[in-house]
């Protein structure tokens, strides 16, 4: 689900989960509200799994949230528990076969799941079960190419031979296979009585934890979820835990492997949603600040201080106000084309930059513009959105980005395809500055974009930024699959 241009990312978010524990309450629809909340982590799928007590009923499709589900669909679903999931492909390709939550069936019980990230040991995980790889071994029994539904075959394995008089088959599975488990990963999951939220050990992914007024309980990978469904955050679910909900309340909190928090930069700099708080702090203040360290580091003379909308919005705040330099708008947003860097086709992301975005040439008309965004991927959405500047009237452009230059593949759940794709990967700030025939360009260095969190420096998983990967990856051998992976694009356009 990314630094990339905010108008057309070329990198997307893997997805968002989202769980509710609530007797009485009409989950579906708070799970549907949630969804909604969090559609900007993914836009190909979206499903619902419910639970009577007695059984799991899923409900998915691919599309938009409120393409999926109407009030009619959300009526058929009665339960006391639900999860739900906004998906974004990583791994396996995009189709209904591998839209979440996963139901899978063992014996006479059953279990769902949703998962936000992107494992970095399928291969040997795969192996282990004897299947081959692109994770299709058995194509009657196991129909999904994600990795997500490979954890599921590795808890339906697991599950205990004799059923429990407790219940508690789901959860005992889990805690045999979560150590076995390497990369980015928040679940949730769901059986016929329980939820169930986990995060990875460097908690690469938010997970949080809330409860409704009138009882119940929420999982959902952003706190602003629970601010749209009238939840009360309690707190973050911590790396390396597993949490469990059912009718005694939040009776299991196992933390199953020692935590070393990593969280992703780019949720502060571009994920998620500005209403969010990460690590206690608001996300949209951050992002104010990441502006205002711009503008003290990379300062230039100018008529008007403008966004790319709209993740640009309150760093290109920040710039204004510190560099005292007025704040204005250039660019108008259509706001009913959904974000091009979530749409699978590169030819999509393209097309979809005129439709998206318009000048405003009254705004832009012989001034020295200062454009701030938050991040450059490919750089041929950049390059779009300077040309319609220019054709617009402006005299200057000086591009300012509110992290440093995007250099290497994410392999923990953001989809940058290979090395080879990335702008910056070979190429000098100087030789990106005429590729995108900008007048001046400046990164936000690393050490204050950190500072603008207002977080711990050890906290934070930078290696899309500096090569520093938390989980050893053998670079060669990811970079050359995610070739034989990924759908052909065209980088004609991105060479100098």
């Amino acid at each position: 689900m990314l630094a990339a241009d905010s108008t057309g990312p070329s990198i997307g978010h893997a997805c968002g989960v989202f769980g509710v524990y609530g007797p009485g309450q009409p989950v579906a629809h708070l799970t549907y509200l949630g969804l909604f909340a969090l559609q900007h982590r993914g836009q190909e799928s979206a499903g619902i799994a419910v639970s009577d007590g007695e059984t799991i009923t899923v409900m998915k499709d691919m599309g938009l949230v409120t393409k999926v589900f109407d009030e009619r669909r959300l009526a058929s679903l009665q339960g006391h528990l639900a999860i739900g999931h906004n998906r974004y492909s990583t791994t396996g390709s995009s189709s209904w076969q591998n839209a979440q939550p996963i139901y899978r069936s063992v014996g006479d019980a059953g279990f769902a799941l949703g998962h936000n990230g992107n494992l970095t040991n399928t291969a040997e995980l795969a192996a282990g079960l004897g299947m081959l790889p692109g994770l299709t071994a058995d194509e009657t029994e196991f129909d999904s190419t994600t990795d997500s539904a490979l954890v599921a075959e590795l808890i339906a394995r697991e599950w205990p031979d004799e059923p429990r008089s407790d219940g508690r088959e789901l959860e005992l599975a889990l805690a045999k296979v979560l150590p076995r488990l390497e990369g980015g990963f928040s679940f949730v999951l769901m059986d016929d009585s329980r939820l169930i939220g986990v995060r990875d050990p460097h908690g690469f992914w938010p997970l949080v934890l809330g409860r409704v007024e009138g009882g119940g309980w929420i999982l959902a990978s952003e706190s602003a979820a629970l601010d749209i469904v009238g939840a009360h955050y309690i707190r973050d679910v911590n790396p390396g835990e597993m949490v469990v909900i059912d009718a005694t309340g939040l009776r299991c909190e196992l933390q199953y492997a020692e935590p070393s928090p990593r969280l992703c930069l780019f949720e502060f700099v571009y994920f998620s949603r500005p209403d969010t708080r990460l690590y206690g702090q608001s996300v949209h203040a951050a992002r104010q600040r990441m502006g205002e360290e711009l503008a003290q580091q990379s300062p230039i003379d100018a008529d008007m201080v403008m966004p790319v909308p709209e993740s640009g919005i309150p760093a290109a705040q920040g710039f204004a106000r510190a560099a005292g330099i007025p704040y204005g708008d250039g660019l108008v947003k259509n706001r009913y084309v959904g974000r091009t860097f979530i749409q699978p086709s590169q030819q999509q992301r393209g097309a979809g930059v005129r439709m998206k975005l318009n000048p405003l040439p009254e705004n832009i008309q012989g001034k020295r513009l200062v454009v701030v965004d938050d991040s450059i991927v490919r750089g041929t959405t950049t390059r779009q959105v300077v040309a319609m500047l220019r054709e617009a009237g402006a005299a200057e452009v000086h591009f300012r980005v509110s992290s440093p230059p995007y250099r290497y593949p994410c392999f923990y759940g953001m989809d940058t395809g290979r090395r080879g794709e990335l702008l910056a990967a070979d190429l000098s700030v100087g030789e990106i500055r005429d590729y995108l025939d900008v007048d001046s360009l400046a990164y936000l260095d690393l050490d204050r974009l950190i500072r603008a969190t207002h977080a711990s420096p050890t906290s934070f998983c930078t290696a899309c930024l500096s090569a520093d990967y938390p989980v050893p990856v053998d670079l060669q051998v990811a970079d050359a699959k995610r070739v034989l992976e990924a759908p052909e694009v065209d980088l004609t356009a991105r060479t100098p």
